[in-house]
């Protein structure tokens, strides 16, 4: 099969707004109650998704889902006019555009079946993220339905939280060769919850069928998580052999390196100390939540960043140095996602790596140059330029968004998603 890795990013919705929700996500709480501005936002990340392409990565996409979610709010026995202001906030929440999140992803290369394994994520520590599995379990269905190649699981049972992607990186050679997978959780991080549990992690590496001498589990510092790491992809990111970290990333780092050693001997850790890179500036500036890709024609790597990273002098003195060295990571690609940052994600927040045939998916979700144009004319002309906090129970505002979506998911031929 032609394997690549795929970059799926999720399209930001016409209900992007700025309500605060995410406990420890410090750019969340800081922006909490500033004006959105849906439309900029979903064009900025057409313009990410066509500098993916142009770097010649393979690019697919995720619809965002239904909202506000009525269905969530009769369960809690309240509607859009009676609930109250922060669950009203929570159903309208367009957090699933960070894709990251939406599931956890074993190549076919690694498994014992010999399929690509997906795991939704069951987001249940945050009340706005926990009722996105089922529409995003019912999309993932959707994309990869060849069950002869792909095995597509529902979310993992409560209590065990599960954050998807975000916490979960992937070592080897190439993207298309068996691989080491490295499940990252938490157990606390001071005033802040600790996202990933260890048996979300357990669960997810024995559901997928990964032999255990080609997995690792460990656990991400608490300083990084009280700091604001609300996800490992903060402060940590890997890309083929290379492991790209923070020094205070992990609570036992050496440890980690040494079963990295041990089980991928080639990998190349590359350690950002503190006294170079503050954690709170690789925080502020998300230098780690990052795009690590591998460039066409033996170029390298590169680092898609946001555009933050360049405001930070720490941040790019130490980047300027890293690609001036011998090391893989040889490019630095910043992009304007603005709007993802002021709610708290950064150019990887936005997207889901699937090592897999792009023949194998559904065409309807891969992108190209004309589908981006097509999508984005639709944006320009349904989603809302801005939404104010207080317009979260407009009745027109609701109308809107759900035009918006309705008119994207036509401009798509996916009206089965349209509930």
């Amino acid at each position: 099969m032609n394997m690549h890795e795929i970059n799926f990013d999720g399209i930001i919705g016409p209900s992007h707004n700025y309500a605060g929700l995410s406990l420890g996500n410090i750019a969340s709480s800081t922006n909490a109650g500033e004006i959105s501005h849906p439309r900029e936002a979903a064009l900025q990340g057409i313009v990410k998704m066509r500098h993916n392409m142009d770097l010649g990565l393979a690019q697919g996409f995720f619809m965002p889902l239904d909202r506000p979610n009525t269905a969530w709010l009769e369960k809690l026995g309240t509607d859009i006019e009676e609930a109250d202001a922060h669950i009203r906030a929570a159903a309208f929440s367009a957090s699933s555009m960070w894709a990251a999140n939406a599931a956890t992803i074993s190549p076919q290369t690694d498994t014992q079946d010999g399929k690509c394994h997906l795991t939704v994520a069951n987001l249940q520590t945050m009340p706005h993220r926990s009722h996105e599995w089922p529409g995003t379990l019912a999309q993932l269905h959707l994309v990869f339905s060849d069950r002869d190649i792909f095995a597509v699981h529902g979310a993992v049972p409560s209590p065990f939280g599960d954050e998807g992607a975000a916490n979960h990186m992937r070592l080897c050679s190439s993207h298309d060769q068996p691989g080491l997978e490295i499940f990252v959780y938490g157990k606390t991080g001071g005033p802040f919850p600790a996202r990933q549990h260890l048996e979300a992690s357990k669960t997810v590496a024995r559901t997928h069928g990964l032999a255990p001498d080609k997995v690792i589990f460990a656990q991400q510092s608490e300083t990084a998580i009280a700091a604001g790491a609300f996800h490992n992809d903060v402060v940590a990111v890997a890309n083929e052999h290379v492991l790209f970290t923070h020094e205070l990333a992990f609570e036992h780092p050496q440890q980690l390196y040494d079963d990295v050693a041990a089980k991928f001997p080639q990998a190349e850790i590359i350690i950002v100390p503190a006294d170079q890179v503050s954690l709170s500036d690789a925080i502020k500036s998300y230098l780690f939540n990052a795009q690590l890709v591998t460039l066409r024609d033996g170029e390298g790597m590169a680092l898609i960043l946001p555009t933050e990273v360049r405001a930070n002098k720490a941040v790019w003195g130490y980047l300027e140095d890293l690609i001036a060295g011998n090391g893989s990571i040889r490019k630095l690609c910043p992009v304007d996602v603005r709007q993802s940052m002021a709610n708290g994600g950064g150019p990887a927040c936005l997207r889901l790596r699937v090592v897999a045939d792009p023949a194998t998916i559904d065409q309807r979700f891969m992108a190209t140059s004309e589908k981006l144009d097509r999508i984005a004319e639709t944006i320009e002309q349904f989603w809302p330029e801005d939404i104010a906090p207080d317009q979260l129970n407009d009745p027109d505002l609701e109308s809107q968004i759900r035009t918006a979506r309705t008119a994207l998911l036509r401009t798509c031929d996916l009206a089965e998603l349209d509930s």
